[in-house]
């Protein structure tokens, strides 16, 4: 029996997820929606939803909330992933996405628990008991209230330190952060990386400017993901880039996560860049066909990934 590539993801700020689709979203008024669910999220459970679906061996942590956790509970053990999140006082945050027909989501994101201390010391403790075993980590999403970006910093350091490879991917001053200490892979989007840099990103060229700053900076791979355009990838060998076809926009939510997946699964399997990068576009272009985060039918992705386009760039 082939033995399970292993890898943690840490969730520091998790979610529950509530979906609404409908045709067009009225604000100020009563919206009636069709379809809805109620489901476990955060960019790191949502990762870990796919990689366990991938076939990965997945270990989950982080801070979650005591109060909601059953929903939480209940996915980790249908996917066979193995839950050491540290239990925290409190409800974990609700966030509400309105999807409409035209594929456009809006989000509305509430606060989550508030963390103590002790609560963090626990998560550390945890974190680098794993890491005696584990080799690939993915930190993703936002910051609990209480957990600051200099603790964030530290532990991405310590984990690169000790020659583990960090994936990770949050947002504004999260991402910031986490740059700073230079992550093995990070995957802005390009509003995000306009963010980070403080001026509109226009043009392809823009794009690779900013990110070659980041790189120069020591994080290894810079990943830029930027919507139906593909997606850029810099390393020490350079740029390419990866174009999908046009897809059928059903939503969005959860299609960067995905991607990260699709990457780390890849570096889990020593694939190739190229076909790693076919890959994870495939299923991240997969992903927004669907509500929902996950890997419905790996077999589409497959027949997918053979049409998408892979381009040499120069470098700047």
């Amino acid at each position: 029996m082939k033995t399970k590539l292993k890898v943690v993801t840490v969730t520091l700020n998790p979610a529950l997820d509530l979906t609404g689709s409908l045709d067009t979203l009225s604000t100020g008024s009563v919206n009636l929606i069709d379809t809805g669910s109620l489901h476990p999220a955060g960019k790191g459970i949502n990762v870990a939803k796919v990689l366990a679906e991938l076939g990965a061996q997945v270990t989950v942590t982080g801070l979650l909330g005591r109060d909601n956790q059953e929903p939480f509970v209940q996915l980790f053990d249908s996917l066979d992933i193995t839950d050491r999140f540290i239990r925290v006082g409190g409800a974990s945050r609700i966030n509400v996405k309105i999807v409409e027909k035209s594929g456009q989501v809006s989000d509305l994101n509430f606060p989550g628990v508030t963390v103590k201390e002790d609560e963090i010391k626990r998560f550390e403790d945890t974190l680098f008991a794993l890491a005696q075993s584990h080799d690939v980590f993915v930190i993703a999403g936002s910051l609990a209230q209480g957990v600051s970006t200099e603790y964030l910093a530290t532990w991405i350091k310590k984990l690169q330190t000790a020659g583990k490879k960090v994936f990770f991917d949050s947002s504004n001053q999260a991402l910031a952060a986490g740059i700073g200490a230079c992550p093995f892979l990070i995957k802005p989007n390009d509003d995000e990386l306009s963010t980070i840099v403080g001026h509109a990103l226009n043009t392809t060229s823009d794009i690779t400017v900013a990110a070659e700053k980041l790189h120069q900076q020591g994080c290894e791979n810079v990943v830029i993901s930027m919507g139906h355009k593909g997606v850029l990838w810099l390393d020490q060998s350079g740029w390419i880039q990866s174009t999908p076809q046009k897809m059928d926009v059903v939503s969005t939510v959860g299609a960067g996560d995905t991607l990260v997946a699709g990457l780390c699964w890849a570096q889990l399997n020593q694939w190739g860049k190229s076909q790693s990068l076919r890959f994870a576009t495939a299923l991240a272009a997969f992903a927004v066909m669907q509500i929902g985060v996950g890997v419905e039918d790996i077999t589409k992705v497959h027949a997918m990934q053979e049409k998408i386009k892979i381009t040499q760039l120069p470098r700047i």
